[in-house]
């Protein structure tokens, strides 16, 4: 067999994982609390393809003075423009809620763009996005449908495979991760559109695969060492899968970081969510979706065939 040419941890390598459980524990309840709290007292800012209206991205000849920009647009009773500098100073994203009854949405647009080049005629406009109210409601709801039927096909696909109670703490994981990089969208008030439905669903397919790998490892061990207690035997798999663990999510993450870095602004709410949520995620994997099986009830004799009860057996592994 072929051995690696570079080994992340070494096969004798016994960390105590347990030991740090109960901060971690403090810790995810406060990311959690604090994230739940985020989301309902700042909320999330919703893009035009959640909240409707239109979205402007316009490149000026020079720098714009912002406030000026705001007053001009704001005259123009459309509603109260949101503006943002990206990329460089020169290039200006405006956005407006849903229009005003009685005024057409071509007639907003048409206004916009005129009180725009009457500040600089060399103005240009890259991309003018409208979407209805109606669109909007659609889409909403439509990410939120497709956010919870993966979960809910991700915790079911584990408990056929496995039990109860593994389908149970993969759950409890995706909610946690999920709700602590929401909680870093309502903090940091990055828009939230589609891409960022794009970045739950990526997070969601990606902890399944981390989570599988583990707790097969875990159903092996429980039907190796049927004397060893749970815990110890949950920091046994830790530590066997951690050389994996640490390969799959550093290349990851450094694939992630060079987008966040040098990838365009059109894909920024993307590829800075999958960072944050690689990162959680693979803290949970540690902490929230193996240990979460200790309450849940999993024990030595969880997988253990009814008659073989009398079969011989190891306690712990050798080194």
């Amino acid at each position: 067999m072929l051995r690696p040419l570079i080994k992340f941890v070494p096969d004798t390598t016994n960390i105590d994982f347990l030991r740090g459980r109960w901060i971690a524990i403090v810790l995810s309840i406060v990311l959690v609390a604090g994230s739940i709290a985020l989301i309902a007292t700042r909320g999330l800012n919703f893009g035009v393809d959640f909240a409707g209206g239109q979205q402007f991205q316009a490149t000026f000849s020079q720098a714009p003075q912002i406030d000026r920009l705001r007053d001009a647009i704001g005259a123009l009773d459309v509603g109260e423009p949101s503006i943002q500098q990206f990329g460089t100073p020169r290039e200006v994203a405006i956005r407006l809620p849903r229009p005003p009854a009685g005024i057409d949405v071509a007639a907003a647009t048409t206004r916009v763009q005129q009180a725009v080049r009457a500040i600089d005629p060399q103005v240009r406009f890259d991309a003018v996005e409208t979407v209805s109210a109606r669109v909007s409601d659609e889409l909403a709801w439509d990410g939120s449908l497709a956010l919870l039927l993966a979960m809910i096909g991700i915790a079911a696909y584990i408990w056929v495979r496995f039990e109860w109670q593994f389908g149970v703490g993969a759950l409890v994981s995706l909610v946690h991760d999920l709700t602590i990089v929401t909680g870093f969208y309502a903090a940091t008030q990055i828009e939230v559109g589609l891409n960022v439905v794009a970045a739950l669903l990526t997070l969601i397919g990606y902890s399944l695969n981390d989570t599988v790998v583990v707790y097969d490892r875990i159903r092996e061990n429980l039907r190796r060492y049927r004397k060893m207690e749970i815990e110890p035997l949950l920091n046994l798999s830790v530590n066997e899968t951690l050389s994996r663990t640490i390969a799959t999510n550093g290349a990851v993450l450094l694939a992630v970081l060079a987008l966040v870095i040098f990838g365009p602004d059109t894909i920024y709410s993307l590829t800075i969510g999958i960072l944050v949520g690689v990162i959680v995620g693979t803290y949970s994997s540690i902490y929230v979706a193996r240990f979460v099986l200790v309450p849940l009830g999993v024990g030595p004799d969880s997988f253990l065939p009814r008659d073989a009860a009398g079969s011989a057996e190891r306690v712990a592994p050798r080194k």
